[in-house]
């Protein structure tokens, strides 16, 4: 009989012993192969992970290659060879021709094209088409602006904001217009500028036909055919269909003037009066008359100019049916008519008519339309 150190050769799964390893490897056929561990390379199986890990080292000697480009080092000849696109380039969109170094910017420039969004908020419906705008976008809804400015205590979400902002306290204005030689901060307000040259108006209203240079007046221009005006007063409940409108409108009950002529020390609660105002001490004025080549610093002077060539009156006294070129005219002759008892007294007010005026009709109530 075979004593127990003869058998030294024992069968791990059913605990059997051998005298010799040929006849535990014939006895090891006769249990089931169980092994889990299968290699994607070549398709081999192993029953325990140490071999497993051996094998593969196997595939990792054959399969990992360096760039000769760049020096990048990958695992696997499918990240190699997609890596390798990088450097084969340009790469040209045949939607708009622009030209790329690189495969994967490539990729993701098509984007543009193709409106695939892959990155969706999780907070919201919205979803963008790259990353970085995907993860300013998360921002809003943290709250975090880690870009804080030095000089003031705003700080924003986007670096490319907290450089704009820098502008206003720096001065700077990089972008020059060299058809008129102003300037700008930004590159979109130059871009926006440049319409007024081309006559360019690529926002059109299909309620009315009119058309816009820029998209934030559109937007505001919709609201008269909506009626909504979403910017409401708390003092008096006014309400306004533009926000610059509310804002001018706010002055009024705060008595601000946040616009100050730097010359004289003179206050405007509207930009439009401030920049009238500033024609005074500039002397420019760009109303011309193109019949007798006079010139005026606001619009509403050169209207009423305009008058004298078409012989326009608008402005008519609804008692005696007299037609006055200027309201100054019309208030002078109520005057007149109280001074002189035997006239019938003008009560009226100076109102302006849309078209010429019609002193036959007898409705004087409101302005002959």
């Amino acid at each position: 009989a075979e004593t127990d150190k003869s058998r030294s050769h024992q069968c791990q799964k059913c605990g059997k012993s051998f005298s010799r390893i040929c006849s535990l490897r014939r006895h090891e056929l006769t249990h089931p192969a169980e092994e889990p561990y299968q290699c994607e390379h070549c398709g081999s199986t192993f029953s325990q992970l140490k071999t497993f890990k051996l094998h593969l080292h196997i595939h990792a000697e054959e399969t990992s290659s360096s760039c000769d480009q760049c020096g990048r080092h990958f695992s696997n000849q499918s990240s190699y060879r997609k890596h390798l696109r990088d450097h084969t380039g340009p790469y040209q969109c045949d939607q708009c021709q622009k030209t790329f170094s690189y495969f994967s910017i490539y990729k993701i420039h098509m984007r543009v094209h193709t409106k695939e969004k892959p990155y969706c908020c999780d907070q919201c419906p919205k979803s963008f088409s790259f990353l970085s705008s995907y993860k300013r976008h998360k921002l809003s809804h943290s709250g975090e602006k880690p870009y804080q400015c030095d000089f003031c205590v705003k700080s924003f979400t986007q670096s490319g904001h907290l450089n704009l902002h820098l502008r206003n306290h720096t001065g700077e204005k990089p972008y020059d217009c060299d058809q008129c030689e102003k300037t700008f901060s930004d590159l979109s307000s130059y871009k926006i500028h440049l319409r007024v040259h081309s006559g360019e108006k690529p926002y059109c209203c299909n309620q009315c036909g009119r058309s816009f240079s820029q998209l934030g007046n559109y937007k505001s221009h919709q609201r008269i055919h909506t009626g909504e005006k979403p910017f409401r007063c708390e003092l008096c409940e006014k309400s306004f269909s533009i926000s610059k409108t509310y804002k001018q409108h706010v002055h009024t009950h705060t008595g601000e003037k946040p616009f100050q002529c730097k010359e004289c020390g003179k206050g405007f609660g509207r930009l439009s009066n401030y920049m009238r105002h500033l024609r005074i001490h500039s002397g420019e004025q760009p109303y011309s008359c193109d019949q007798c080549g006079k010139c005026f610093n606001i619009s509403y002077s050169y209207s009423r100019h305009l008058r004298v060539h078409t012989g326009e009156k608008p402005y008519w006294c609804s008692q005696c049916k007299r037609l006055f070129t200027r309201s100054e005219s019309l208030k002078k002759h109520r005057c007149v008519a109280v001074e002189d008892e035997s006239s019938t007294v003008c009560k009226q007010e100076a109102q302006p008519s849309c078209s010429p005026a019609d002193p036959t009709n007898n409705n004087h109530q409101q302005p002959v339309q």
